[in-house]
């Protein structure tokens, strides 16, 4: 008789016992500031000092510059050898609002640059101790940390549960539609209803004003964005770039994309863990001058490769796009990718109603609600690609596996602000702030 998933998944608890995430140790001979400095190998050097700046604001920032770090501390973990396409860098802030296609506002994953096919584990270790740093970086209690990631975990698993049980054209459809959420939502929910409308305005008719600083369709410049002469070899670059990627766009979409015209560009610094990779803003117009913004974006290797295999995709460009579409509910129409001169780019909207939480300023009650979101949306997303029922089985109806991810997540999170306190004296010692300021 041939075991369902569900049997199969339990079997695994004898190899790998869900306790066995809290038994976590780093690994020996390990060295975090050589992996760091391996990963910027490749990037824009004079964009290194801005990239460490921004990793030296908080551990939590930290933590999202150092996805590196962490892939390696996690390659000797006893896995259960179920594969998904994982996102590669899942913690809290690379969750958030943006537009589907159809103009609803929906809560997902929204950050795929190191996505690959490897151990669904890796994510959920990744968004647990991110919740432990982001708690800690408002100064709240530890019991609120462990709450918050207790809460993203014990979602996870009741998710799978109940994707486990659905079928796998439900799973597909599964989504969480904000604007369903602000009608479901009791008036008192304020917050709700103000952050649904304000993703709502982030088109590029109401962001365009902001990027070109009045009623002139150019760029303007600011510290972390600088307009590119349109006679310059980047803006030509661009160019380029944007005529190959239309060939990987579909034909309907590719007969909307060839209604604009390319207007201006300029060169910006995104995120904290991309800085120092190419990133260019595209002003694209019509003939009636309604705006298309697009961000094209270098792909490279997935810091999960040396772990978790190479990718199916020669273009990491392609690999970006296809697992996003795999792990997104709904993606961006405009998602595509090309190769110029042996740089891989992805293609998307640049920030279509895109918006995310400022953990600078959330409330401990806010935290809570957000993880749970988090560990729904992740489940989702490793369902659409695994075998929900296997996992559905492993993680079970108790919550051991949830107790056991509080621990680890405490645990690493000890380990990130200690790397973190090394990385500040690292770069303090070195003015320069160049990738020598973090080696040894």
């Amino acid at each position: 008789m041939v075991a369902s998933p569900e049997e199969r998944g339990r079997a695994l608890r004898k190899r790998v016992p869900r306790s066995s995430v809290a038994r976590w140790r780093p690994p020996r001979g390990r060295d975090a500031m050589g992996v760091l400095v391996d990963q910027e190998r490749g990037l824009i050097k004079s964009l290194l000092p801005l990239r460490h700046h921004r990793m030296s604001a908080s551990a939590f920032a930290f933590y999202r510059g150092s996805a590196a770090v962490m892939a390696a501390d996690l390659v000797g973990l006893p896995a259960t050898g179920l594969r998904v396409q994982v996102c590669g860098d899942a913690h809290a802030a690379n969750f958030g609002m943006y537009g589907t296609p159809e103009r609803s506002v929906v809560f997902d994953l929204n950050d795929f640059d190191e996505t690959l096919p490897g151990p669904w584990e890796w994510d959920v270790l990744r968004m647990a101790a991110g919740l432990v740093l982001a708690a800690r970086d408002r100064n709240f209690s530890k019991a609120i940390s462990s709450e918050s990631v207790y809460g993203g975990v014990q979602a996870y698993r009741t998710a799978m549960l109940q994707f486990a049980a659905e079928s796998p054209l439900a799973v597909w459809y599964e989504r969480i539609d904000l604007e369903k959420a602000v009608l479901a939502a009791p008036w008192a929910e304020r917050g709700l209803r103000r952050t649904f409308s304000k993703a709502k305005k982030r088109t590029a008719e109401h962001l365009l004003p902001k990027l070109t600083g009045g009623s002139q369709p150019h760029f303007v410049d600011t510290p972390a964005f600088r307009r590119i002469d349109l006679d310059s070899g980047t803006a030509e670059g661009a160019r380029r770039v944007l005529k190959l990627y239309g060939r990987s766009l579909a034909p309907h979409v590719r007969r909307l994309f060839e209604r604009f015209t390319l207007h201006d560009v300029a060169m910006k610094a995104v995120g904290i863990g991309s800085v120092g990779a190419q990133c260019i803003i595209a002003l694209l117009l019509s003939e009636g001058g309604a705006p298309l913004l697009l961000q094209l974006k270098q792909a490279r290797a997935s810091i999960l490769e040396r772990y978790a295999g190479k990718s199916p995709y020669r273009n990491h460009g392609e690999r970006v796009v296809q697992g996003q579409r795999l792990m997104q509910a709904a993606s961006d129409i405009f998602l595509g990718w090309t190769t110029i001169d042996g740089h891989d780019f992805y293609v998307r909207q640049h920030r279509d109603m895109k918006l995310g939480v400022d953990f600078r300023s959330i409330a401990a009650a806010h935290l809570l609600r957000y993880a749970g979101a988090c560990g729904w949306t992740l489940a989702r997303a490793h369902a659409r690609s695994g075998d929900p029922g296997a996992l559905a089985g492993y993680l079970g109806r108790s919550d051991a596996f949830e107790r056991a991810v509080v621990r680890f997540a405490h645990a690493y999170a000890d380990l990130a602000e200690s790397d973190y306190d090394e990385f500040v004296r690292r770069v303090k010692a070195d003015p320069s702030g160049r990738s020598t300021a973090i080696a040894k």
